[in-house]
C-alpha cells in the first residue's frame, strides 16, 4: 500500500501518475510495482525486508549522493507485546520515503497529525516528527512497562494471610508463577523498546552528522532532544532491568521458602514416625519368650512408649527451633 503528503501537509491519492507533488510516501507492505515505481521515479534502489533486517551499522546507515538511506528495527502492534518489525527511511533532497512491512501507531499518528494541521511541511520535519513519536511512544510502553512491575512487586512481597485457606503451597506456587510469566513478557518488551532506541539514536546522530544539505537549525535541535530523550529512558530502561531481575529473583525464592517448610514438616514428620515403627515392629516379632506379653498392662505399655518416642523428637525440633 503506498500513501503519499504533499508540499501542504494534504494526502495525495495515488492514481499512478507523477510523484512530483510528493513530500511523504510511505510504503507499507508494497508490492513489485510500487517498488518499481519508486525506483524509477527517484532513481534509487528501494531496500527488500531482508536488507532491512541486516544488524551491520554499515548496512542500516548509508549515504548515497547526498541521500540517506537508514533502517531501524521499530515495535509494530501485535499482542500484547508486539513484535519488532524492520522499518527503512530514505531521506532524499526533497522527500522522505519510509518501507515497512507492518502496522504501526507512530506513522498513523504523524499521518492524521500533518493532515489536520494542513499546513507547509518537509520531508526533513516529517521524518523528525516520525523518530519523536516513536520515542514518545517507546517511553509510553516503559511507563507501562515500570506499573506492570509496580504490581507484581506488591503481590510478590505483600504479607499473607496466615489464616486465609488460599495461603496453600499449590496456590502460592500458582500464584507467583503466573508473576513470573508476567514479568518475563514485560522484560522482553523492554529488550524490544531497548533495540528501537539503539537504532532510533543511531539514525538521529547520523542525520544530524550526514544531512546534505544541512538541515535546518530547529530541526537539529529536535533531533538532538531527541538523542537526549533516548539516553535519558536508557538509564531508566536500565533500572528496571535490575529490577525485574530482583522480583524473578524474589518469587523464586519464595517458592523455593514454601517448598522447603513443606519439606521440613515432612522431614519431622518422617523422624518422629520412626521409633513407633521400631516399638510395633519389636512386639510384632513372632518369639515364644517375650516377657512383655504376660503383662497384665502390656498393651497400654506399648502404647504409652510408642506414643513418646514419637513426642520426643517433635519437643527436640521445637527445642532447637527448627519446627
Amino acid at each position: 500500500m503506498l500513501k503519499m503528503i504533499g508540499k501542504t501537509g494534504e494526502a495525495i491519492e495515488d492514481d499512478g501518475g507523477s510523484l512530483d507533488g510528493a513530500i511523504w510516501i510511505d510504503l507499507c507492505s508494497p508490492t513489485d510495482d510500487e517498488i518499481a515505481r519508486i525506483e524509477k521515479a527517484f532513481d534509487l534502489r528501494i531496500p527488500s525486508r531482508d536488507n532491512l533486517a541486516e544488524i551491520e551499522a554499515s548496512s542500516r546507515l548509508r549515504a548515497d549522493r547526498g541521500r540517506l538511506i537508514m533502517s531501524a528495527p521499530l515495535i509494530a502492534r501485535q499482542g500484547e507485546v508486539g513484535m519488532l518489525a524492520p522499518t527503512g527511511f530514505l531521506l532524499l533532497e526533497t522527500t522522505l520515503v519510509t518501507i515497512r512491512f507492518s502496522d504501526m501507531a507512530a506513522f498513523d499518528s504523524v499521518h492524521e497529525s500533518i493532515e489536520k494541521a494542513d499546513k507547509a511541511v518537509s520531508g526533513r520535519e516529517i521524518f523528525v516528527r516520525l523518530l519523536e513519536d516513536i520515542v514518545d511512544r517507546s517511553a509510553d510502553r516503559l511507563e507501562r512497562v515500570a506499573e506492570e512491575l509496580t504490581k507484581a512487586s506488591h503481590a510478590i512481597f505483600a504479607e499473607p494471610e496466615k489464616d486465609s485457606k488460599q495461603h496453600r503451597l499449590a496456590h502460592e506456587t500458582k500464584r507467583l508463577r503466573a508473576l513470573m510469566i508476567s514479568i518475563g513478557r514485560q522484560s522482553e518488551q523492554m529488550v524490544k523498546v531497548r533495540q528501537a532506541f539503539l537504532a532510533i539514536g543511531r539514525i538521529a546522530g547520523f542525520v544530524t552528522d550526514r544531512c546534505e544539505p544541512r538541515i535546518e537549525d530547529g530541526l537539529r535541535d529536535r533531533l538532538a532532544a531527541v538523542r537526549h530523550d533516548i539516553d535519558s529512558l536508557d538509564e531508566f530502561e536500565t533500572s528496571l532491568t535490575g529490577r525485574v531481575q530482583l522480583l524473578l529473583d524474589a518469587a523464586t525464592g519464595f517458592i523455593s521458602i514454601e517448598q522447603n517448610e513443606v519439606v521440613k514438616v515432612l522431614t519431622v514428620v518422617s523422624v518422629a514416625g520412626v521409633p513407633p515403627v521400631l516399638v510395633a515392629g519389636v512386639y510384632g516379632m513372632n518369639f515364644q519368650h517375650i516377657p512383655e506379653l504376660t503383662w497384665h498392662y502390656g498393651y497400654l505399655y506399648a502404647w504409652v512408649l510408642m506414643i513418646t518416642v514419637t513426642v520426643l523428637p517433635v519437643l527436640w525440633f521445637k527445642w532447637r527451633d527448627w519446627l
